[in-house]
C-alpha cells in the first residue's frame, strides 16, 4: 500500500489588490489613448469633444497605474532590477521597458496636443503665465503631435499584449491560462475608459450630443465583451481548447462563481440596453456601471483566480484586507487618480486642445472654398 500525502505550505498571494489597480488603470489608459486618435492623429474635428475627455483619462490613469505597480513590487528597487537584469523570456521584464516607454510617449503626446493652448495661456498676464510660456517653448506649433501619438499607440499595443500575456502564460492556474484573456482585458479596458469619459462629460457639461456618442461607443465595447465572453464559454464547453475546458471545470461547481457569471452578464446587459435606449441622459449611470464592471472583472480574475487551489478541493477565502496592501491601498490609488484629474483639468488647457496644425489649415481652406 502506498500513501501519497499532499502538504500545503503557507504563502502570501502572488498578486495583491495593488496589481488589480495597476491592470485596471493601465487598461483604461491604453484604450483611452486610441480614442484620442480620430481627432489628434487623423484630424477629425467632429471627434474633438470626446477626444479631449479621452486624453484626460489616458494621462491620469497612465500615471497612477504604474504607481500602483511599484507598490505591488513592495519596493521601487525591484523595478530597477528589471532594467539591470533583463530576462529576454520574461513578459514582466519586457513590461518594465514597455511601461516606461508608454508613459514617456503619452506625456509627450499630451504636451504636443496642448502646446498651442499653452502658448495662448502664456500670453496672458497672470501668475502662471511664465510656466505656460516655458511649456510652449515659444511656439504654438503642434503638427508633430500625430507622430508622437502613433509612437504612443505602438507602446500601448505593447502594454495590452504584455499585461495579457504575463497572466495567460501561468500554466498552473487554468483560469488564467486561456488565450482569450488578453483580448478580454483590452475590451473591458475600453469599457472602463468610456465609463470615465462619460462621468467627465457629465462633470464638465459637454452636452447631450457628446454623451450620446460616447454611450453608443460604450454599447459597442460592451458588445465586444459579450462576444468574447460567449466565445470563451463556447470553446470551454466544446472541448476544442483544453485550457478553456480546465478553466471552466475549476470553477463551475461553486455557487459563488455561478453568481459571478450572473453578475458579469448583468454588468454587460444593463448598461448596454440603457446606453442604446437613453443615450443622451444616462451618462452618470452607464459610466459608473462601466467603471465598476472593468474593475470587478480584474478583481475576479486576479484575486478570485488565486482563490482556486492549485492542489486540493474547495476555494480559499479571497477577502480584501483592510490595510495598506488591501482596502486602504485601493482607496489611496483612487485618491491619487482623482488628485491627478483635478491637477490636469486645472493646469492643463484640455478644453482648448485642437487638431494638428496641418489638419487645421486644411480644414480652414476647405471651409473657405465652401463659402
Amino acid at each position: 500500500m502506498q500513501i501519497h500525502e499532499l502538504v500545503g505550505a503557507v504563502h502570501e498571494a502572488a498578486w495583491l489588490p495593488w496589481a488589480v489597480q495597476y491592470f485596471f488603470l493601465i487598461g483604461m489608459s491604453t484604450t483611452a489613448l486610441f480614442l484620442t486618435f480620430p481627432a489628434f492623429v487623423f484630424g477629425r474635428g467632429s471627434s474633438l469633444p470626446h477626444a479631449r475627455l479621452a486624453l484626460i483619462t489616458a494621462v491620469t490613469t497612465g500615471i497612477s497605474g504604474p504607481v500602483a505597480l511599484l507598490a505591488d513590487l513592495h519596493q521601487p528597487g525591484r523595478f530597477w532590477e528589471f532594467f539591470v537584469y533583463t530576462h529576454a523570456t520574461s513578459w514582466m521584464a519586457w513590461g518594465a521597458w514597455i511601461v516606461s516607454s508608454y508613459v514617456t510617449l503619452l506625456l509627450l503626446y499630451a504636451w504636443a496636443v496642448n502646446r498651442p493652448a499653452f502658448y495662448r495661456w502664456g500670453q496672458d498676464d497672470w501668475r502662471f503665465a511664465w510656466l505656460f510660456r516655458f511649456l510652449a517653448f515659444g511656439s504654438p506649433a503642434n503638427g508633430f503631435a500625430r507622430l508622437i501619438g502613433i509612437g504612443a499607440g505602438v507602446a500601448a499595443l505593447g502594454i495590452l499584449t504584455y499585461t495579457g500575456m504575463e497572466v495567460a502564460v501561468v500554466y498552473s492556474r487554468p483560469l488564467w491560462h486561456t488565450p482569450l484573456l488578453p483580448f478580454q482585458f483590452a475590451a473591458t479596458g475600453a469599457v472602463g475608459a468610456l465609463g470615465v469619459m462619460l462621468i467627465l462629460g457629465r462633470l464638465f457639461a459637454t452636452g447631450p450630443i457628446v454623451e450620446a456618442k460616447m454611450n453608443r461607443m460604450l454599447a459597442l465595447a460592451l458588445g465586444v465583451v459579450a462576444i468574447i465572453g460567449t466565445l470563451w464559454f463556447a470553446v470551454a464547453f466544446s472541448g476544442i481548447s483544453q485550457s478553456h475546458t480546465e478553466a471552466l471545470a475549476s470553477v463551475a461547481g461553486f455557487t459563488v462563481w455561478q453568481r459571478i457569471a450572473l453578475w458579469a452578464a448583468a454588468a454587460i446587459v444593463i448598461p448596454f440596453v440603457i446606453a442604446l435606449t437613453l443615450p443622451a441622459r444616462s451618462g452618470w449611470f452607464t459610466g459608473l456601471i462601466a467603471i465598476h464592471a472593468a474593475w470587478m472583472f480584474r478583481w475576479t480574475v486576479f484575486m478570485g483566480g488565486q482563490a482556486v487551489p492549485k492542489v486540493g478541493s474547495g476555494l480559499y477565502d479571497a477577502l480584501m484586507p483592510t490595510g495598506i496592501e488591501g482596502l486602504m491601498g485601493v482607496i489611496g490609488t483612487f485618491g491619487l487618480w482623482i488628485f491627478l484629474l483635478i491637477l490636469y483639468t486645472t493646469f492643463v488647457p484640455w478644453a482648448e486642445a485642437d487638431l494638428p496644425d496641418d489638419t487645421s489649415a486644411t480644414t480652414s481652406a476647405q471651409t473657405a472654398r465652401t463659402v
